[in-house]
């Protein structure tokens, strides 16, 4: 199977031999991308999570033949013209990163949580389901930001940086 996949803003056109070659695992060894890492590659962990087509997936469990002609953003394609994203330089800021190995997966992740909430999609915690918009709560970010772990626990660093850049800064 041909595949067109565009990575970061460019076209790859790639060749899946197995169709059921994880997009993670394309993004890694094909692609040559080392961002979105292979943590418990079970979906637990979200380690792996990117952008497709703008909404956060965990691309352990996705399929590479599921992104044909579809948009991947991994954190190597957030900032722009060479320039960190806001996020990633809110993270720097707050220390929201020890051993880094998450922060890949969390970067991309807080970029789809904020693109959620901008849609109006509700989580667990939020208090009124039909709401048009969300205050962006510690709780609030905690809940969306969940099934993303930090091994050495810099989630407060976390969910400072993601305040600075969604909400307008720590609370």
């Amino acid at each position: 199977m041909n595949s067109v996949i565009v990575i970061n803003g460019t076209p790859h056109e790639i060749a899946i031999a197995d169709t059921r070659r994880s997009l993670l695992d394309h993004l890694r060894t094909d692609a040559g991308l080392h961002g979105p890492k292979k943590g418990c590659d079970q979906g637990a962990c979200g380690a792996c999570t990117v952008l497709l087509d703008g909404r956060r997936v965990l691309a352990c469990l996705t399929l590479a033949a599921q992104a044909d002609g579809r948009a991947v953003t991994t954190v190597e394609g957030v900032g722009r013209d060479g320039e960190l994203h806001p996020l990633q330089e809110a993270f720097i800021a707050h220390d929201g990163f020890q051993c880094g190995y998450c922060t890949p997966g969390q970067v991309c992740s807080a970029i789809g949580m904020a693109d959620e909430v901008a849609r109006g999609v509700p989580s667990r915690v939020s208090s009124e389901i039909g709401a048009a918009s969300f205050d962006l709560s510690s709780d609030e970010i905690r809940e969306r930001m969940s099934g993303n772990l930090c091994r050495c626990g810099a989630y407060n660093g976390i969910v400072a940086a993601i305040e600075e850049t969604y909400v307008g800064g720590p609370r």
